[in-house]
């Protein structure tokens, strides 16, 4: 098993685009290259290979709630993630309070040689009323994104968000209705299988080609996420074991 473990793989500061808008098209053409190139490079020191799987770490990190090597976003409120332990290892936990916040972890994954996303997950508690399929009602209680990154990235980027709703039937496929390079996948829905671990696994090859009708580019980044802004409700959740493999054989 091989991990970089530099101190620039731990933070990285993204740059802000109104900012880039000051030096003129020219020289915020230039900036976005380089941070481009730059993000890539740290990228490949947060990859972690066993037994023939790419896994996404999970550590704790004495500083925070957020594991060690991951990115921390709050979209709306204050986060609520923890690290804790489970049966086999180390588990995220997300709450949210009427708030929407997520994790990110840059890796370089090339889909087609490692084509299989698993990971276990549980529900704790749903969004109140959540629907993917309804912009007004878009909340989950627990979201795996894959991100493909496409130049320029703020346009064209491709994400695929495997989610666990409240309402909208699994097996949906299903645009967001706030961005349209993002799809969803769902997973599980309602609340049979609340408090109860599930091990999950999907194509992800196959999905991308279904969900955007092109070849993949290589994964860019992977996120988990927990929102209830939108319902203006609580949600709670639990994720572990997040890796790319092969084939359709666990790692573990």
């Amino acid at each position: 098993m091989t991990e970089g473990n530099g101190e620039a793989c731990k933070m990285k500061v993204k740059p802000d685009r109104a900012g880039l808008n000051v030096f003129g098209p020219f020289l915020s053409a230039i900036l976005t290259i380089l941070f481009v190139l730059s993000s890539f490079t740290a990228r490949t020191c947060l990859a972690t290979e066993k037994d023939g799987a790419i896994w996404i770490n999970i550590e704790k990190n004495p500083i925070d709630g957020a594991p060690k090597g991951w990115i921390l976003k709050q979209w709306k409120g204050l986060a609520n993630f923890s690290v804790e332990d489970a049966p086999w290892g180390k588990a995220i936990r997300l709450k949210s309070h009427s708030t929407s916040s997520a994790l990110y972890r840059d890796v370089t994954i090339d889909i087609k040689q490692h084509p299989y996303l698993n990971w276990r997950w549980k529900a704790v508690k749903l969004p109140e009323n959540g629907d993917v399929r309804k912009k007004s009602t878009d909340d989950q209680a627990v979201q795996l994104y894959i991100v493909f990154p496409r130049f320029p990235p703020a346009f064209n980027n491709r994400v695929i968000g495997y989610i666990w709703d409240t309402n909208a039937p699994a097996g949906s496929m299903v645009t967001s209705t706030k961005t349209s390079t993002t799809r969803y996948v769902v997973v599980r829905t309602g609340g049979s299988g609340l408090g109860h671990w599930f091990n999950e696994r999907r194509n992800v090859y196959d999905d991308y080609k279904t969900l955007f009708k092109e070849d993949p580019p290589p994964v860019g980044s992977v996120s988990v996420m927990i929102d209830s802004d939108d319902t203006k409700s609580s949600a709670e959740s639990l994720i572990s074991d997040i890796y790319f493999s092969k084939g359709m054989t666990s790692a573990k």
